[in-house]
């Protein structure tokens, strides 16, 4: 299984010594250590108003645009004897489900930094991690070139679209928890039916989502799968994509329920260098202040606080997005991952 291979090469490149100096932690209790796969700017923004905050400086280690959350997991599971890491925030909740399974995120960790009302949805076991600042997957399009874009998954399998459809590789990022929650929606036998007919339209794949995006824009595909926030950095760039959402369909083999939502995760790595600034940095990603700086940025994600939801009503998804039970869709990882590798990356 290639996507197998590609994450044990991420391990052994994540275990090899030679880690630059700037991500090197600093003696003392006034420097935190933060894995992310959060876009550099987004992090680098969070990061510096917390330390205005607390006083205490971050050092952030992120990854690249391909292998973005699967390259930082393979890290802080090979340290796991030896943390060098203090928090864990990703921008999407499989990796973090896998590193809370492994025993690699502190058990109880994010307990206490969140509203009662928090969906449950967003909490993991034993408070192990904490979803927020929500993005959802959508489908983009070039807005020069398509009068009317397919609306739900089972419409890019239409022989319309052939030649002209385009997403990520799946064995990385948010694509991969999107096909593990398809799979685990509609069962094995109508996944792979549509991975089938993306085979059959031709489906390109790309390095990520912003490469997605991108493809658009210069007239490569027509239609894509990525997120809303690589959406709207290309809106930035002057790109004529547009961005629709997933609508509801009843279909009864491969049904919809709207838009799916991709929440930040953040939880402290288990054995933390620094447990004290640990917990300060954790329940700082989840407060009111961290999502509001999130919501208005230029990633433009959707507060979960709802002290935020009028302010920021304006980032409402249309439909209603759906909040997944990502922990359901984990178990059938792998299994979605086999399929994709098989069916889209085959002769």
């Amino acid at each position: 299984m290639r996507w197998l291979i590609a994450c044990v090469l991420l391990l052994v490149a994540a275990i090899a010594p030679g880690c630059s100096e700037s991500n090197q932690q600093d003696d003392g209790e006034d420097s935190v250590v933060l894995y992310t796969s959060a876009d550099d700017h987004l992090a680098k923004l969070v990061a510096d108003a917390f330390t205005k905050e607390t006083g205490i400086r971050v050092q952030i280690l992120g990854d690249t645009e391909a292998t973005k959350t699967t390259g930082l997991v393979a890290r802080i599971l090979a340290e796991s004897d030896h943390p060098k890491g203090d928090v864990w925030w990703s921008s999407e909740p499989m990796g973090t489900i896998h590193l809370a399974a492994s025993g690699a995120l502190e058990r109880g960790g994010m307990a206490g930094t969140v509203p009662e009302d928090w969906p449950s949805e967003l909490i993991g076991r034993d408070g192990t991690w904490v979803g927020f600042a929500q993005r959802a997957r959508v489908i983009v399009y070039a807005a020069d070139r398509v009068r009317e874009p397919p609306t739900t998954m089972r419409a890019l399998v239409d022989p319309e679209w052939k030649g002209r459809i385009g997403m990520a590789r799946p064995q990385f990022g948010t694509t991969r928890g999107h096909m593990a929650v398809l799979r685990e929606r509609w069962g094995s036998g109508s996944f792979q039916v549509w991975l089938d007919g993306l085979k059959k339209n031709k489906l390109r794949l790309y390095d990520g989502n912003m490469s997605v995006v991108r493809a658009v824009s210069l007239g490569e595909i027509d239609v894509g799968l990525t997120d809303t926030d690589d959406v709207f950095a290309g809106k930035e760039n002057g790109w004529g994509v547009e961005l629709v959402y997933e609508s509801i369909d009843d279909d009864p083999a491969m049904p919809s329920f709207g838009a799916t939502t991709i929440p930040n995760t953040v939880g402290i790595i288990a054995g933390a260098p620094n447990p004290e600034g640990a917990r300060k940095l954790a329940a700082f990603l989840v407060s009111p202040a961290c999502e509001r700086l999130i919501a208005q940025s230029a990633s433009r994600n959707t507060p979960v606080h709802s002290s935020l939801r009028d302010e920021f009503s304006d980032l409402a998804m249309d439909p209603g997005g759906v909040l997944i039970d990502y922990a359901r869709a984990y178990p059938v990882v792998g299994d979605a991952m086999d399929a994709c590798e098989r069916t889209l990356e085959g002769p």
